[in-house]
């Protein structure tokens, strides 16, 4: 397993936007895809994003059209774009990637995470 270095977390208000990055040598060619997760405090781990090494691009229900995957292979970075940001979306959110061919998350890469908090 590598370890993923994720940033770009902070406190915003209600309609602002962030972006966070989650960096890890090879991240960005993992045949599993990258995936963005989050936790929210007292609630269970649920999927957010995956980018696929074709550059296809999955979102869960309650993000899309208000955040975006994307990957600087150059870099090996992977950023979530997160606009209209509500406060429902506070979480601790981190990168995972499964481990080719079964693709179990975090098996790959697995990060620690970074806080979003989103007033009102």
């Amino acid at each position: 397993q590598v370890p993923v270095v994720e940033s770009g977390g902070g406190s915003v208000q209600r309609g602002e936007s962030l972006r966070l990055s989650c960096t890890a040598p090879g991240f960005t060619s993992n045949r599993c895809g990258m995936d963005w997760y989050r936790q929210a405090a007292g609630r269970q781990r649920e999927w957010v994003a995956n980018l696929r090494t074709d550059g296809t691009t999955y979102y869960a229900d309650f993000v899309k059209g208000r955040f975006t995957i994307s990957a600087d292979k150059a870099v090996d970075t992977v950023y979530l774009q997160m606009t209209s940001l509500l406060p429902e979306d506070t979480a601790l959110y981190s990168c995972s990637g499964g481990d080719w061919p079964r693709c179990i998350r975090d098996q790959a890469y697995m990060g620690r995470g970074t806080q979003v908090t989103v007033s009102s």
